[in-house]
Order: structure tokens, then sequence, then C-alpha cells
């Protein structure tokens, strides 16, 4: 990574803390709490992170360069290696690891993977127990009890990522453990990602919400333009939703394209938010057999394990 510029105050802090865990544990809540908007789309259905998501947090002392990775789980697809990789090999990149865990739900297969991970690396971890709204007090110590005696953890801290319980205590602990180190994005740059992956990840939220069984892990979202209209500020948005069988496209279209234009109409609310202008939103629904599995259209729809 190349710096910016240095900072003026001798004492800067900053690095980059990869966000780890099971699926559906929260990291991308998490990571919108702290940068104050949606960069990372949220949905209950797990495996929703598919790419490495950075999210930058600037103060006047300190720059915190956050990285959303996908959940751990056994790969049963090439999508999944490619998803498994993203989120392991970030662990040998960073200055702090966030090991993120669900205070609702007790150790699991997942939990022990993650942590024989950890035993690989030497960069300092913390235990991020999110979720603590939903459960009793009582139930935290356990659970806590639990992990420490299975890695020795730099700190452990309970959040609400959701409710933002502690979120600030987490922060300045991260802070602390940061390097002294100069700024590397402008002050006003919230992630790095360009504004067409945003984009397609908005929407595909947006199918993710209103869809269920197979559909959610089968689809991708390609931004095909963007572009302003002719003679007017409004932007003109085509993307494309792939899917794996005729039926999800069936499914993703909804009866008389229902489905589809409750997506489009929700998607593009949150497109106008971050670009900030009025958006003309035209969705198409491709088929495209087996995709998960190709090398050629993961390569073609964003995934590309080079980049990692």
């Amino acid at each position: 990574m190349t710096k910016l510029f240095d900072s003026e105050t001798n004492n800067h802090k900053s690095g980059f803390i990869s966000i780890i865990g099971r699926p559906n544990v929260g990291k991308s809540t998490f990571l919108n709490r702290v940068i104050g908007q949606k960069i990372a789309i949220m949905s209950d259905k797990p495996q929703t992170t598919r790419n490495k998501i950075q999210g930058v947090l600037t103060l006047d002392d300190s720059q915190m360069i956050f990285i959303d990775t996908p959940g751990i789980h056994k790969p049963k697809h090439k999508l999944g290696d490619f998803m498994m990789k993203v989120a392991t090999n970030t662990l040998r990149e960073v200055d702090l690891i966030l090991f993120m865990i669900n205070a609702q739900e007790g150790i699991g297969r997942g939990d022990e993977f993650i942590i024989e991970k950890l035993k690989g690396v030497k960069t300092p971890v913390f235990l991020v127990v999110n979720k603590i709204d939903q459960v009793h007090p009582d139930e935290l110590l356990p659970l806590i009890e639990t992990y420490k005696d299975l890695h020795p953890f730099e700190s452990i801290v309970p959040i609400s990522a959701l409710e933002g319980n502690n979120v600030e205590t987490l922060l300045a602990q991260i802070k602390e453990h940061l390097p002294e180190g100069p700024q590397f994005y402008p002050a006003d740059q919230v992630t790095d990602h360009p504004e067409r992956f945003i984009i397609s990840e908005l929407i595909r939220e947006k199918v993710l919400h209103l869809t269920r069984e197979e559909i959610p892990h089968s689809i991708a979202v390609v931004i095909d333009t963007i572009k302003k209209m002719d003679n007017s500020e409004t932007i003109n948005v085509m993307a494309t939703i792939i899917v794996e069988r005729d039926s999800q496209k069936g499914i993703v279209i909804g009866k008389q394209g229902k489905l589809l234009k409750e997506v489009g109409q929700r998607a593009r609310l949150d497109i106008e938010n971050l670009l900030g202008s009025k958006v003309f939103l035209e969705l198409w629904v491709k088929v495209q057999k087996d995709w998960r599995n190709r090398a050629t259209h993961l390569r073609d729809y964003g995934f590309r394990e080079d980049e990692y």
C-alpha cells in the first residue's frame, strides 16, 4: 500500500484491520456502523459478503482501514473456494484481526476452524462478541470463558453492532494497538471499491431480501452501463442479474414482473443516496448455467483471485 501523505502529527496512527467470523455474525453490520454509511450489504442469509470489502474510518489522529471478509464456511463450489481464499489471505496482511462471534450461539465447527487458522498467524487478535443486545448478560461470561481457553486473545470486547453498544470502546482499543503511520486515504473516502461494485451489491442485497431458498446464493449482478441521460441530471443505470437456472429466472422476475420491479424500486433509492442524484434503473435477468463453478464466469463477474 502506498501512503497518500504523511500526517502532520508525529503520533498519527494507521493500520489495516481484518474482520473475520462465521457467516451471519454481523461483520457487515459492524462495518457499516463504524463507517457511518452502507458500503457492505446486509442480509439474514449466510455468506452474503463475497468479496473483500474495505471501509475507511478517518479520525483526527488516526486512520483505520477495515476489511470485511466473507464468512468462513465449507466451500461447495469454485465461488466458495474463492471466498475462503479472500477470507484467509487477509490474515497475513493486516495489523489487527477482529474475530467476531454471535453471542446468541455457542462455539461451532466454523469457529474452531477459524481458531486453528489463527494459531498460524502472529497478528494480534481481538475477540468481538457481537449481538449482546439479544442475550442476557449472565450468558456472556460462560461463552467468553470458553473462547479464552482456546486462544490467547489480545482483548475481548462485547458489542452490539446493530444498536451501537460498546462500539466506541472497541474503536478506542483498536487505535491503541495500531502502529504509528501515515494517512493512506483522503479524509472523505470511505471505501476503496468503485461505485459500480457498490451499486451491484445494493441490487444483489434487494434480491436477497425478496427471495428465498436456493436463489440468494445463485445470483450475481453485473453493471452494464452507468451514464447521464441526455439533457438531464438523471443517471441511467443498466444492470443484469445472473442466475443459474430458468426456474430461478422466473422467480426473480416474479408474476407479471412484480418481484423484479420491487427489487428495482428498493435498489434505486439506495443508489440515489449513494450517487446523490436521480437514478433511472433498468434491470434484466439472464441465465448462465452453473456460473459459480466456471472460472471464466467468476472472472467476468468480478471474482478475481489474483487481486487477493
